[in-house]
């Protein structure tokens, strides 16, 4: 297996390595251009993805792979993902329970462009529209505010989506001697009490889609 960087024009594509058992090492894979994701999903293997685009690294476990193998493909994904960016995240995700974010990244499920500035006449009630509203789950949520970004000077405190209100959190984990930045979003229905509520000393910011409010989050001025 090369040690030697990426090519700088390949950084933006997705590259692909098969865990091999035999040899305890990833091997990159040559794929077709017009490969798609999900072709290469055999229950057999354990694929790991460095995509770029996301700064993200994914470890897939087929569903017929062992606890040994996942475990051995564990230890070695840090040295695959330090070629490429040490500030990637690892994830690990098994057969039939992958995660939104890695369905996205295989092309299984579509990405919302969040940022792309809507022109036209106001909001009418669009299907795209209220689906969006209506469909947001907390691992959506978490990629729409790491896509939006927090601005300089400024942490993030709670999130409102329709009728319910997070709290938020950033913390370092622990992982196979590397360091993760984990974001998390845990309920405050039952600290929140009835009635009015002025945020004093936040600073609300909301996201819109087709002219509709589609979270609003509390912001706290370092």
């Amino acid at each position: 297996m090369s040690k030697e960087p990426p090519p700088e024009e390949e950084e933006e594509k997705l590259i692909v390595f098969q865990y091999v058992d035999e040899l305890n090492e990833y091997q990159e894979l040559e794929l077709e251009a017009d490969v798609q994701i999900p072709e290469l999903l055999d229950s057999d293997f354990i694929l790991l993805f460095v995509d770029p685009k996301r700064y993200q690294v994914w470890i897939w476990h087929g569903a017929n792979t062992t606890t040994r193998m996942k475990f051995i493909a564990a230890k070695l994904a840090p040295g695959i993902r330090d070629r490429y960016g040490i500030g990637y995240k690892i994830s690990a995700v098994d057969e039939a329970n992958e995660t939104l974010g890695f369905k996205i990244m295989a092309g299984i499920e579509k990405e919302i462009d969040y940022t792309e500035v809507q022109k036209g006449p106001a909001y009418t009630e669009t299907e795209e529209g209220l689906e969006l509203i209506e469909s947001l789950s907390r691992e959506k949520i978490l990629l729409i505010l790491e896509k939006a970004g927090i601005p300089d000077g400024y942490e993030r405190k709670m999130v409102i989506v329709k009728n319910n209100i997070f709290g938020y959190k950033e913390y370092d984990r622990e992982y196979l001697g590397s360091t993760i930045r984990e974001k998390k979003l845990f309920p405050l229905k039952e600290e929140v009490e009835d009635g009015t509520y002025l945020a004093e000393d936040y600073t609300p910011r909301m996201l819109f889609s087709y002219n509709n409010v589609v979270l609003t989050e509390l912001l706290l001025k370092k």
